[in-house]
């Protein structure tokens, strides 16, 4: 068993040495160490780190332990939240929307824009005014 795994680990490592000249993968991305249970690959560019053991000829991969604890975690998380979801629309209830700006508030930006807008206008008027050969008027 442990010498079809060097095999087909230096068959692999032939296989992507042939074609590396086709493709340019990153060199050495796996960096595999023998366990007492099978093998430990480790992706060293994304640092995830993969159980494997041959099985009817083939080499099967699984995540660590801690890896896989993480993203059960996470799982677990976005069920809550799906169904948390989900009650609220069964229930009719809104989901959480933004705060939209009260009336006043509305009103108030409104009338700081207007007053801005009229003194930009005097201040148009005022340049037309100049660049006619009179001078500008004062409201």
């Amino acid at each position: 068993m442990r010498r079809a795994i060097a095999v087909m680990l230096i068959g692999g490592s032939l296989g992507l040495a042939g074609g590396a000249r086709a493709q340019e993968p990153a060199p050495g991305r796996y960096a595999m160490q023998k366990s007492d249970t099978g093998i430990a690959r480790l992706d060293t560019q994304t640092g995830e780190v993969s159980l494997c053991q041959e099985k009817d000829s083939q080499l099967i991969c699984r995540m660590a332990a801690d890896e896989r604890t993480a993203f059960e975690l996470e799982i677990d998380l976005l069920t809550k939240r799906v169904e948390a979801l989900e009650k609220a629309a069964e229930s009719g209830g809104a989901v959480a929307k933004p705060d939209l700006p009260t009336d006043e508030e509305i009103d108030r930006t409104m009338g700081i824009m207007e007053r801005m807008m009229r003194k930009f206008m005097d201040i148009v008027k005022d340049l037309e005014g100049s660049s006619d050969g009179t001078s500008p008027q004062k409201t």
